[in-house]
């Protein structure tokens, strides 16, 4: 199997550059086009909870 991926590769040199500068070109363009922060958010997740009680003064 590994023998005729081989021998296929070495016969059809301009097909397998083609196939690689394609799947490269996509690469580029999904890494210049990811929507990602240079910094992440490292803030700590704060809650306000606000209640009220009969029993205690306002």
């Amino acid at each position: 199997m590994i023998e005729h991926i081989i021998r296929f590769n070495l016969h059809n040199k301009l097909l397998v550059f083609l196939f690689v500068a394609i799947m490269s070109g996509f690469g580029v363009y999904a890494l210049m086009n990811i929507p990602i922060g240079a910094v992440p958010d490292i803030t700590n997740n704060q809650v306000q909870v606000i209640t009220t009680s009969c029993n205690l003064a306002s």
